[in-house]
């Protein structure tokens, strides 16, 4: 018998198809407090790491290819582009210990 590739409806559960995708995009983000100020972290996985960065936890290189962390201020008082802007790619254990 062939396959039926069509998504098949979900149950009324309460969630909406909608948030399901905004979270898959957002890479699940989380928001951290360091030292007194609230951060946001998202997961960047092996597959989407295609570039080089610089980690300002050892100075050291975030090759591609390897899984890390993006990493921006979640309460700046310069807004959230500008927060944005000014994110940072970590190693996922330098951010650990920072």
């Amino acid at each position: 018998m062939p396959r039926n590739n069509r998504p098949r409806k979900r149950g009324s559960s309460g969630h909406s198809d909608h948030g399901d995708l905004s979270r898959l995009l957002d890479g699940w983000r989380r928001t951290e407090v360091r030292r007194g100020r609230e951060w946001n972290v998202q997961p960047v996985g092996e597959a989407s790491a295609v570039k080089s960065y610089t980690c300002p936890g050892c100075g050291g290189v975030v090759a591609p290819g390897v899984a890390h962390l993006v990493v921006w201020r979640a309460d700046g008082v310069t807004g959230d582009a500008a927060d944005l802007e000014a994110r940072r790619h970590w190693h996922s254990g330098c951010w650990r210990i920072a």
